[in-house]
This record gives structure tokens, C-alpha cells and sequence, in this order.
């Protein structure tokens, strides 16, 4: 269709087409470089995950194993020049160390020698001869292999090949399955020994296998937050929202009180020779100055923006009118839960797999060393960017297929008959049209994403050991990239928008869309804003109860789990869901800014040109208007815009 816009005294020839925005029957495929690019890049991922599977040996930190290359509770095979390997230790599910006490040992490699046992000694021994009546009373022999338990008395190797004297009582304690020493000295050391000196992703796959239950419960709980936050929402009015603020606004203030109160008393209770305790209390301090600037920056928020409240409570009704014509909408974080739970369970056990991953050395003392393959660490920095471009892959799927199913709502002229079926026909455009639009957006999220993991692992690095003025930089670019990828999400959900519109590619859409919206939508911004404010309200609130919640829980045993990192990857989870959940109303409330600006650029309100948006998202428009111009009378009206072609609806 021919460019009608009358009386331009410019040429068609000389000036530049404008596009034409109208929802398209006829598409065709956007950005398949990237969706060719996206499917090389999980061929890496495949391989990895076999690479995992062969190399892997996930048994080993799951159950334990000893000094010989055996798997506790498992039938294993030999390995060349081991002659104490491929043991049967199917009745042995316990990790005892031989002279785990011993402060010298910690100087050794590869340290105290580990048996399987059937049972660890709850009593202490004392002599030689309680050690033989332990072995044959429980079937647990706590001397190496090769010396048999009936000479343990006799043989002049029992003070090398047996643990020294006296044993301390240990219980078993689900981190890899070890006989943990009971008497507060011996604690101190075994744990200095056993835990100072591991290697970081191992400790901090010990510290997520230790609380593996924790983290599921924590998981759990996050989902129920999510979806609580989601019916809050659903039943949103200007009573609620008062109540709502004010229970983020007490509940952020008791978090960061009890925070700074865990901070402290980690401060009074503090091991000099456990390095956990000191990870875990910065941690503790990282998250109570993380709560806090969060708390403050909010209170300002919400002080500054209070006098819109209740036109972002008339948002939320309208919002909840466009959801209402589809209803399924609710529905779709469920899948998409789904899908992140099974891709991260996958990632998780990929993980776990390649931080057991090992070459076997034996020793000459016949012990058997499991030291880390060349390039580990490179394939972990893949699986770990796989992690974020798939996830935000999966959420902009969602947020695709909400838009596209919104658009064909808002752009139907008969608003008593909908489209039939709009979010599976949002699906489908979406993966037989615009996947690579998808993948781009969303790699450009990941892109922010990287630099501030390596920023961070930098920092941790090189602690202590660079100038103020650098760790001020690092903190600046931390910044400036968090703020970079808050305006690619909301840039990125109008590209994705503007391509379920008009089918364009992701940079058309995000150029049209900036375009349209710098022009029509000046008043209206500013309460979306509002909105989505209140939307991550609902969000931090989740996170907040979740990570407060983990606190408590990992706060019971705080020595021997280094539970900073699990309790992060809580939290990001929490987001995630939460973001996953919420994200229906954010993307509703952006495809219909979108959609109102589309529609003034191209109606009037005539009867020629009438508006597609219904009289009650009129009049929320017009009380805007008045809003923003209070004191000045508008004689024209406020809806008129430059005149341009009528905008068709979907023809299903």
C-alpha cells in the first residue's frame, strides 16, 4: 500500500519510507544467522555434556572416595599400579581420615590417608586392641588395607599403617559422606584440613552437596513466593497497593536488620583457623550492604513517584483486562518454569560432572591422585555462558510469545470476539519466524551479563592486592553494565514487540520501536515506569524472603559449608522464577505502551480512523493526560496525532 499521507511537499522518491506499522499475515524468517549461530554454540554445550559424562566422576564427590581411587558404597574397577583399587566397597558408604587431628599433616600431600568404612567410631579409641574389637564387632577396619585386623596388635607397622592414637569419636556428616570428628580441638584441625586447602569449585560443589536439601526446600520456597506475587498482582487495588509497599518497605528493613545482626555475631564468633567461617561472614556482609543500598534507593522511589499510585493502580486494572481476554497468558511462566528447572537440573549435574573430572596418578606410596584435565576451566566459563544465553533465551521466548498474543488482542476492531487460540498462534510465528530475533536479543542480554561475572571473579581474585582506585573502577563498570542490560530488557521487549507487529528483523524492530515511542508516549512513560517499579517491588520481595530464609536455614551449620556461593545461585534462581512469573504482567504492560503509541501515530479517533484501544483505556488515557498538564486547559484534543494510514487488524 501506497504512502498516503496527504499535502507532503517532499517527493516520494527523496524521502525515506515510513514504515507502515500494520500486524502482518505474510512473514518470513528474521535474523537466521543468529539461529544458526545459537544452534553451533549448543553443539559446544552437547559436547560438553559428553565430555562430562566420559570424564566425569560424579560418584566421587557425591559418596566420597578413599586414598586408593575407590568409590565409598560403590563397586569400582582397578586402576594400573593401584594395588589397593577396584575394591568392592558396597557395604562401606563412610570416608574415615587417618590422623585427620594432626595439625603436621596439613604440610602433607595429598594429606590424611581416607578408608572406606562400613561405620565411623562414635567412641573414642584408645589403644590398638579397641581398634581390632571395633573392626570385628562393626566390620569397620580403620588401618590400611594391607594389614589385616587380626594384627593389628601384633604387626611392628600398626603405628604407621593405623591412625594414631587416641581416635577421637567422629559421626558421619552428608558432606561426602565423612566421619566428622567430635571433640571441638580435632574439629578445628580436620576441618582447617580438609576444607581450607580444597580447590574453589570443589568447595563450593561441597558447599552445594551439603546443603543439596536446603537449596531444593529454598527452590521450592521461591516458587510458592513467585506464585503469590502473581495472584497479588492478579488482585491488585489502591488498598493493596498501600499494604504491598508497606510490607516490602518492613520487610526490607527487618532483612537488613537481621543482616547486620548475623554480621555481628559472626564477628563475636569468629575460628581463627577456618577459613569458612571468614567466607561465610563476608558474605553475610555483602548481602546486608546489598539489602541495604536496595532498601534505601527504593524508599526514595517510592517517596518520589507516591502521587501516581493510584493511576498505576488503574494500570493494573486495564493490564488485567487485556489478560483477561486471554487468560492462558497466567499459564505460561508454568511452562517456562519447566523448562528452566529441567535445563538447570541439566546444567547442575553437567556441572558437578566436570568439577570431577580427572586424570588418576598414582604414588609411590601406592595412592591414587585425581588431578584436574588441562582446559577444565575453559569448558567451565563455556557451560557457565551457556547457562545465561540459554535462560534468557527461554524468558524471551515467553515474552515473544505474550507480545505477539497481546498484539493480536489489541489490534481485533470486534473486541466482544477475539482471536481464536492468539497465544498458539503467537507460538507458532514465533518458532517458525522469529527464533533468531529471539536468540540475538537475548544474547545481547548475556553479553552485559559476562563482563560483570568476570568483574567479580576478578575481584575476588585479586582481593587485597590492587589500590582503592581499581577496586573503585571495577565497581564503576559493575555499574555501568547493570544499567546497560536494564535498558536492553526494556529496549529488547519492544524489538520484540515491534517484530510481532510488523515481522521485521531485531534491529528494524528496535529502531521502529524507539522511534514510535519517542513520539507518542511521553505522558504515559513515566506511569509504566511506576508500574514496572511496583513489578520488581513483588520481585526483590521474593528474592529477599528466599535469601532470608537461606540465611537462617545455612546459619545452623555454618563451619563446615562454604554456603556463600550456593545461597547466590538461590537468589539468582529466585529472580529468575520470580521474574519468570511477574514478567507476564511487565511484558503486558509494554506491549500495550507499544500499542497505544502505534495506535495514535496512525488514528485519530474519526469515524474513519478510529482508535483500536477500547473506551476505558481512552478515558485511563485521557486522566494521564490531565495529570501531566494539571493547571493548563488543552483545547485541541491531546489524543491527536499526525495523520497516517489506518492500522488493520489480524486477519486470522
Amino acid at each position: 500500500m501506497q504512502d498516503l499521507r496527504a499535502g507532503s511537499p517532499v517527493s516520494a522518491e527523496r524521502s525515506p519510507r515510513q514504515r507502515q506499522w500494520r500486524p502482518q499475515i505474510h512473514r518470513k524468517c528474521t535474523d537466521p544467522a543468529w539461529l544458526l549461530l545459537f544452534f553451533l554454540f549448543w553443539t559446544g554445550l552437547v559436547f560438553i555434556m559428553g565430555y562430562s559424562v566420559v570424564a566425569g566422576a560424579t560418584g566421587r564427590l557425591l559418596f566420597g572416595y578413599d586414598s586408593f581411587g575407590n568409590v565409598c558404597g560403590k563397586r569400582n574397577s582397578p586402576v594400573d599400579g593401584a594395588p589397593f583399587s577396584g575394591q568392592d566397597m558396597t557395604l562401606k558408604k563412610h570416608v574415615f581420615f587417618m590422623n585427620s587431628c594432626d595439625l603436621d599433616v596439613r604440610k602433607k600431600r595429598p594429606g590424611p590417608t581416607a578408608l572406606c568404612v562400613s561405620s565411623c567410631p562414635e567412641e573414642q579409641l584408645n589403644t590398638l586392641e579397641e581398634v581390632q574389637l571395633f573392626a570385628n564387632t562393626n566390620g569397620s577396619f580403620l588401618c590400611v588395607y594391607s594389614l589385616n585386623s587380626l594384627n593389628y596388635t601384633q604387626s611392628p607397622d600398626a603405628d604407621r599403617l593405623c591412625p594414631r592414637l587416641p581416635v577421637p569419636p567422629s559421626k558421619s556428616f552428608p558432606l561426602f559422606n565423612r566421619c566428622i570428628p567430635q571433640t571441638p580441638q580435632c574439629y578445628s584441625a580436620f576441618a582447617s584440613t580438609m576444607i581450607n586447602d580444597l580447590d574453589t569449585l570443589h568447595r563450593i560443589l561441597s558447599g552445594i552437596m551439603a546443603g543439596r536439601d536446603t537449596v531444593l526446600g529454598l527452590c521450592f520456597l521461591a516458587l510458592a513466593l513467585s506464585v503469590a506475587m502473581l495472584f497479588t498482582f492478579w488482585l491488585l487495588t489502591t488498598l493493596l497497593v498501600h499494604i504491598f509497599i508497606s510490607l516490602v518497605v518492613l520487610g526490607l528493613l527487618f532483612v537488613c536488620g537481621v543482616l547486620w545482626w548475623l554480621y555481628y555475631d559472626y564477628t563475636n564468633d569468629l575460628s581463627t583457623e577456618l577459613d569458612t567461617k571468614r567466607e561465610n561472614m563476608k558474605c553475610v556482609l555483602g548481602f546486608a550492604i546489598v539489602s541495604s543500598v536496595i532498601t534505601v534507593i527504593l524508599l526514595i522511589l517510592i517517596f518520589v513517584l507516591r502521587k501516581r499510585i493510584k493511576l498505576t493502580v488503574e494500570l493494573f486494572q486495564v493490564t488485567h483486562k487485556a489478560i483477561r481476554t486471554t487468560p492462558f497468558l497466567l499459564l505460561q511462566p508454568v511452562w517456562t518454569f519447566a523448562i528452566l528447572m529441567f535445563f538447570w537440573v541439566l546444567w547442575v549435574a553437567v556441572l558437578l560432572s566436570l568439577g570431577t573430572a580427572g586424570a588418576a596418578r598414582v604414588m609411590e606410596n601406592g595412592q591414587v591422585e585425581y588431578e584436574p584435565i588441562s582446559g577444565i576451566r575453559y569448558l567451565w566459563w563455556y557451560h557457565l555462558i551457556g547457562l545465561l544465553w540459554t535462560s534468557e533465551f527461554i524468558l524471551a521466548c515467553q515474552q515473544m510469545t505474550v507480545a505477539g498474543a497481546v498484539v493480536s488482542c489489541y489490534f481485533n476492531r470486534n473486541k466482544n470476539d477475539p482471536p481464536d487460540r492468539p497465544i498458539l498462534s503467537s507460538l507458532s510465528v514465533l518458532f517458525c519466524y522469529h527464533q533468531g530475533t529471539v536468540v540475538k536479543g537475548s544474547f545481547f542480554i548475556t553479553v552485559t551479563r559476562i563482563p560483570r561475572v568476570v568483574l567479580m571473579c576478578i575481584h575476588n581474585t585479586v582481593k587485597g592486592k590492587h589500590s582503592a582506585w581499581s577496586r573503585d573502577a571495577s565497581k564503576c563498570c559493575y555499574c555501568g553494565f547493570w544499567c546497560l542490560g536494564k535498558c536492553l530488557l526494556h529496549l529488547n521487549q519492544s524489538a520484540y514487540t515491534a517484530a510481532a507487529i510488523n515481522g521485521t528483523d531485531f534491529c528494524t524492530s528496535a529502531k521502529d520501536a524507539l522511534k514510535i515511542l519517542s513520539k507518542n508516549s511521553s505522558h504515559f512513560l513515566s506511569v509504566c515506569c511506576f508500574g514496572s517499579s511496583i513489578i520488581f517491588l513483588g520481585k526483590v520481595l521474593a528474592v529477599c524472603l528466599t535469601v532470608f530464609a537461606g540465611l537462617l536455614a545455612f546459619n545452623y551449620s555454618r563451619a563446615l559449608q562454604v554456603w556463600g556461593i550456593p545461597l547466590l545461585l538461590v537468589a539468582f534462581f529466585a529472580f529468575f522464577v520470580a521474574h519468570s512469573f511477574l514478567s507476564v504482567f511487565e511484558t503486558v504492560l509494554d506491549t500495550l505502551l507499544l500499542c497505544f503509541a502505534v495506535d495514535l501515530d496512525t488514528n485519530d479517533g474519526s469515524s474513519e480512523r478510529p482508535y483500536f484501544m477500547d473506551q476505558e483505556f481512552l478515558s485511563f488515557v485521557k486522566r494521564i493526560h490531565r495529570f501531566h498538564n494539571a493547571g493548563s486547559e488543552q483545547d485541541e484534543n491531546p489524543l491527536r496525532k499526525q495523520e497516517g494510514p489506518e492500522l488493520h487488524p489480524i486477519v486470522s
